[in-house]
């Protein structure tokens, strides 16, 4: 017997970590889909709305250097990233480090070889460590708010941060405040990830982009200009 029915396979957005390769050769259709899934945290399919499993979230490269057949990211989109890094080239001591490492994976491609360095339940427990056991002073967060503030009244800057850039940094400093060790953020975890989470949020002005400036610039600027917070609370 013949059933004409359809069957869902569940494609790759269904997993716990996305790495979503050169995210700008994307078309603009895929590139709104995975905005629900990186909000909602969910996909909707023939008007049915599927659930993503717990830890979801979404690592994308994108190429800088060759614009033909891409399809940059509007500002919508690129808010909804936590942060965005900048590898640049590595140290020609990192380098070495990196002929060494393939001389002794004997392959080029060694991920046959990657073994879990955590669990998924562990992996949650720090979620929830770094979401309520973490501490941040209303000092601090009064620092996040002039920093985001600051960049967002420069006058070279048409748009600045929303306050998705504010929550991303504190959200951010937390995380960093537990990976060393700490139950409290202090302002030097807001230095170390202000660029990383406000300047993918800065929209400048054309003249000063084409003067060169970079809305890192901008952000440094920012962090250099606001008074650190005098006495922090640690708890």
């Amino acid at each position: 017997m013949k059933l004409e029915t359809f069957e869902l396979v569940k494609g790759p957005i269904f997993t716990n970590i996305l790495l979503a390769d050169e995210i700008n050769r994307a078309p603009p259709k895929t590139q709104a889909a995975l905005l629900e899934a990186m909000e909602e945290r969910q996909v909707t399919i023939e008007g049915i709305t599927y659930k993503l499993e717990e830890p979801f979230f979404v690592l994308a490269t994108q190429n800088p250097i060759e614009y033909e057949g891409t399809y940059p990211l509007p500002e919508a989109q690129l808010d909804r990233f936590l942060l965005r890094l900048s590898t640049g080239y590595p140290t020609p001591e990192n380098l070495v480090k990196i002929l060494k490492s393939r001389l002794k994976w004997g392959k080029d491609d060694p991920t046959s070889d990657i073994r879990p360095i955590i669990s998924k339940s562990n992996f949650l427990e720090l979620q929830r460590t770094v979401e309520h056991d973490i501490y941040i002073d209303d000092a601090v967060l009064e620092y996040i708010t002039k920093i985001v503030e600051t960049v967002r009244t420069d006058p070279r800057v048409i748009a600045g941060p929303s306050p998705r850039g504010a929550l991303a940094l504190m959200k951010l400093s937390k995380a960093l405040a537990l990976i060393r060790g700490r139950d409290f953020v202090i302002p030097d975890d807001i230095k170390t990830f202000a660029i990383s989470a406000l300047a993918h949020r800065i929209i400048l002005k054309t003249e000063y982009i084409l003067e060169g400036l970079m809305p890192e610039d901008i952000v440094r600027e920012a962090v250099n200009k606001v008074p650190v917070p005098k006495e922090v609370r640690k708890r």
